[in-house]
């Protein structure tokens, strides 16, 4: 790689790193193209060779912030796992490890989606598929843990993940994790003996 390229890579990182700090902290639509320069250390040029527009870098960083997130559920799952809890309780274990994280403030993309209000916005369509994905993991890890017949309570536990998701930020306490945990695991029973 040359110079110039790795030069222009680590700009475009410091850029998205940056603006997923900022955008996390304050919101999407309080941070401006101006402060996240200012914070990258990086000129209004560097930037928009990078990102044709604001909305460009909302995407780019959601999906930075998806790598993130599935990198941490991954890993984090797998420390549990190799302690050995099952999968479930081992996903109900790093969810609430994120909830007592410094600087939580919930769900980047349902706090994206809430913030674009445009459903059309890339950044909001592309938080509709993460919900999807994050949904079908967690559906995956209900029919590895319980079977098949299990995994019919998914929609029903993926429910009780983003209650959980929005009430630890709302009450500030990580217990919502252990919360939706409780009813996941009976509902999971439930959905394996019908």
């Amino acid at each position: 790689m040359s110079p110039t390229t790795t030069r222009r890579s680590n700009a475009r990182q410091r850029i998205l790193e940056t603006a997923e700090r900022l955008f996390y902290a304050d919101g999407v639509r309080a941070v401006g193209i101006d402060r996240i320069i200012a914070e990258a250390g990086v000129a209004k040029m560097t930037l928009y060779n990078h990102f044709a527009s604001k909305d460009d870098l909302i995407l780019a960083v959601l999906q930075y912030r998806e790598e993130k997130i599935d990198r941490m559920f991954e890993e984090g799952i797998e420390r549990h796992v190799a302690a050995g809890a099952n999968r479930l309780d081992a996903f109900f274990a790093v969810l609430k490890e994120w909830f007592e994280s410094a600087g939580y403030r919930g769900c980047a993309f349902i706090n994206a989606s809430i913030e674009l209000a445009d459903f059309e916005h890339p950044g909001s369509q592309f938080s509709t598929q993460h919900k999807r994905r994050f949904h079908g993991m967690l559906q995956e890890i209900i029919e590895e843990t319980a079977g098949r017949k299990a995994a019919a309570a998914a929609p029903a536990v993926a429910l009780l993940v983003e209650g959980a998701i929005v009430a630890a930020v709302m009450e500030q306490s990580p217990e919502a994790a252990d919360i939706a945990r409780d009813a996941a695991v009976a509902l999971v029973s439930r959905a394996r003996r019908k």
